[in-house]
């Protein structure tokens, strides 16, 4: 099925039913307006039992009548725009599979069923500025609406809308200067569908506290935290349809929750962050399958694609490719099976829980910078630690220390990502510094699978590693890849000195 996405803008005014239209032409930049085109609307709302969709803002409906005939998805975006997604038709009663897969992430397994039924007789006047260009589309809507669920209401009203086509703010602000002229005032609902429901309309999902240099230390990490639940929430249906970095989004922000429960544990309940961290690790896991195997696909092709012709027989290039496409493909659809379980929505209350209502200690009450600032010098210290105790080892023990380095170095720059609205510009560079450091053991730790996976590939075949083995010249860059990189970490452990906060 096809879907249409675009990003509406508009306003909307509250109109009594004896109010004459407004002078069109009183609007700053409108040269012309076309006629008036009629359309009767019929369109019926979709949502959960509990109206999941409303208190998160987001609209589904199926309308008939007018040129935009189909599903429409509407999705909370910046500075008041809304992004809608459209579908075709299809059945009246069964919500397009693209679209409830997008609403996932919010019902949770949950049925979608119709809530409001809403009828409009709608007149459309077109508003062109110079060279015919459409500035906006006024539409002067007459609205029966019908609530189905949680409970029977009908209200009727009248109500007008302009929604930007090529027009800009400077419209809008003559536009409501024109209008307000009527007698028209802004509506006070965001849509018709809140308006039908009235006082039955549920309260949207509270917005988290927001991190200050002034506030509280808890408010500073809760707010982190909410900014990667609603990364997750993003990038949901994105990892189910096989968007591009979707999984490895989504599996960053995972780890930026656990690094963040860790780093600032003491903040919270102990059982309570304990209980998420655990969850958080399975979902790591469940998504770290599919990256993994996706990242060491993408690496050892690059490695084959560089090797001379003939030089990795094509027999052994295509095991190669096999082995790593069906590591790939497994680990995606165990991921896929995962998303849809009870324990993922499970996790994502749990999340919301610990966000809209976080289990706070005391010490969270405090000024965020001492508090904070403390925290976070704890996970340079064990940073330092992992780097002195992998500066003692060699071969395979340093590759294992040099990959808690890796680790503590991401725990650290996860911890500092938290703090830069509240400590600045030294929480920036911290962050950059433990970048540097992650970025490169993670090249190091991609050739160490990369050889682990290779040297298992010429076991399994029967050959052996040597520089006459179709896998010799793939081992022998790996080798040079991790010493590359090895050198490169030693040189930047050397000059590179992590302050404190």
């Amino acid at each position: 099925m096809s879907t249409q996405e675009s990003v509406e803008t508009e306003r909307k005014y509250d109109a009594d039913l004896e109010t004459p239209l407004p002078a069109f032409g009183d609007i700053i930049g409108v040269e012309q307006v076309a006629d008036p085109a009629d359309h009767q609307l019929e369109a019926v709302y979709f949502d959960t039992d509990g109206l999941i969709l409303a208190k998160h803002r987001i609209t589904l409906r199926r309308r008939t009548g007018g040129t935009d005939s189909g599903w429409h998805l509407k999705l909370p975006a910046d500075r008041g725009m809304r992004v809608e997604i459209q579908a075709p038709l299809g059945q009246p009663e069964s919500v397009p599979e693209e679209l409830a897969e997008k609403l996932l992430v919010f019902t949770r397994g949950d049925e979608l069923r119709p809530v409001a039924r809403i009828h409009t007789r709608r007149t459309l006047h077109r508003l062109h500025g110079s060279e015919d260009v459409t500035l906006a589309d006024f539409v002067d809507d007459h609205v029966t609406a019908e609530t189905l669920h949680p409970m029977q209401l009908e209200r009727q009203w009248r109500e007008w809308e302009i929604e930007l086509v090529h027009g800009d703010e400077a419209l809008f602000e003559s536009a409501e200067r024109v209008l307000s002229g009527t007698g028209a005032t802004p509506s006070e609902h965001a849509s018709k569908l809140a308006r039908a429901f009235g006082t039955a309309w549920p309260a949207a999902v509270p917005a988290p506290p927001k991190a200050r240099p002034k506030g509280s230390a808890g408010d500073a990490i809760v707010a982190y935290i909410a900014a990667q639940i609603a990364e997750i929430t993003a990038l949901d249906s994105g990892v189910r349809q096989g968007a591009d970095d979707a999984v490895h989004g989504m599996r960053s922000a995972t780890r930026r929750l656990r690094s963040t429960l860790s780093a600032y544990g003491k903040l919270f309940d102990a059982d309570a962050g304990d209980q998420l961290k655990s969850e958080l690790k399975w979902l790591t896991k469940v998504l770290g399958k599919a990256r993994d195997a996706e990242v060491l696909r993408d690496r050892i092709g690059e490695l084959l694609n560089e090797q001379p012709d003939g030089l990795v027989p094509a027999p052994a290039a295509s095991r190669i490719n096999d082995e790593l496409e069906a590591a790939f493909n497994s680990g995606y659809r165990e991921m896929l099976r995962s998303l849809g379980t009870k324990r993922y929505f499970r996790l994502l209350d749990a999340l919301e829980d610990f966000r809209d209502t976080p289990p706070t200690m005391p010490r969270a009450g405090k000024k965020a910078r001492p508090v904070t600032a403390k925290l976070a010098d704890k996970a340079i210290k064990r940073l330092r630690r992992s780097q002195k105790a992998a500066a003692q080892h060699t071969g395979v023990e340093n590759d294992t220390a040099l990959h808690q380095v890796r680790k503590d170095a991401k725990r650290l720059r996860h911890a500092a990502e938290a703090l830069q609205d509240v400590h600045g510009k030294p929480a920036v560079r911290l962050v950059r510094d433990a970048r540097e450091f992650q970025k490169i053991l993670g090249e190091h730790q991609d050739s160490v699978v990369s050889r682990s996976v290779l040297l298992r590939l010429a076991n399994d075949a029967g050959g052996s590693v040597e520089d006459n083995s179709p896998y010799g010249p793939l081992l022998a860059a790996e080798e040079r890849r991790a010493a590359d990189s090895g050198a490169r970490y030693e040189k930047l452990a050397k000059k590179k000195r992590l302050n404190p906060l």
